[in-house]
């Protein structure tokens, strides 16, 4: 963790997407954080990782920008929200289900206070870039829960 105080309904923590047009707020801490390895998250970002944090859906309220947001779908993983102005990552999860939010933390204004914790699916990562020694743990797919 961070010296920076966790979000709170009084004192939360805002973000959104490159363009401006998607804005939220994150009223209460981060369940979790880690970098995702994936082949699917390397091509949505176009990096070797994805820096994530995992918010309660009680915390996480979308502040404008509704309109411009869209989802693509896998068949086997959770949508992945954007916004289809800029194309930034958002946050992957549905916000009309009462399940925890994944968010990008590229896309928070300021320090959020959580530190990635693991490194997930890493036998998927980029052959291109190395994966820094951080002694953070290493997961082959998911984590263990």
């Amino acid at each position: 963790m961070s010296g920076a105080a966790a979000p709170t309904p009084q004192r939360p923590l805002t973000g959104g997407c490159l363009c401006g047009a998607v804005r939220y707020e994150v009223t209460g801490p981060f369940i979790s954080s880690s970098y995702c390895h994936c082949t699917r998250c390397q091509r949505r970002t176009g990096a070797a990782a994805s820096a994530n944090a995992r918010v309660a859906p009680g915390d996480f309220r979308l502040l404008s920008g509704a309109e411009a947001l869209r989802t693509f779908r896998p068949e086997d993983g959770a949508p992945k929200v954007f916004c289809s102005l800029c194309g930034s990552a958002v946050f992957s999860g549905d916000l009309d289900k009462d399940a925890p939010l994944g968010l990008r933390l590229g896309g928070v204004d300021g320090d959020p206070g959580v530190r990635p914790q693991y490194r997930q699916f890493v036998e998927f990562a980029a052959a291109w870039e190395a994966i820094p020694d951080d002694g953070l743990p290493r997961y082959a797919g998911r984590p263990p829960e």
